[in-house]
């Protein structure tokens, strides 16, 4: 049996370009990628804290440190221009790999720069 349980997560990202006519899926800045262990074309969850709108896609790196979170396509009609989003992505582990496993949460700033990086994220935790 495999567990699905979330590996990375920027947490409270601004949306810095949300376009329709780009092909789809997120560019986010490659820095941010590598923090919270995220690779090109993989599958990701985006919660918009603004609307409560949830969707599915996958990310295209974006030039390094320049803190760029870019919807693109269909994408873009659920998420505006400087809107705070939670980006997640998540793995298959056993059981036991489960029972260890810690994910890498990237905790942004309104200039989408990590302010602190979790591992765990403690019950009632607001940032």
């Amino acid at each position: 049996m495999f567990r699905q349980m979330m590996r990375g997560k920027i947490h409270r990202a601004r949306v810095t370009q949300a376009n329709l006519n780009y092909v789809g899926s997120v560019t986010i800045d490659e820095d941010i990628l590598d923090a919270v262990d995220m690779l090109p074309n993989e599958k990701v969850q985006i919660v918009n804290n603004n609307n409560g709108a949830r969707l599915e896609t996958y990310i295209i790196p974006g030039e390094r440190g320049s803190g760029v979170v870019c919807l693109n396509g269909a994408a873009a009609r659920l998420v505006q221009e400087g809107d705070v989003v939670i980006i997640i992505s998540y793995g298959l582990y056993t059981n036991e790999e489960a029972k260890t496993h810690q994910p890498k949460v990237a905790i942004m700033d309104e200039n989408n720069r990590i302010v602190e990086m979790l591992g765990t994220e403690p019950a009632f935790t607001i940032r």
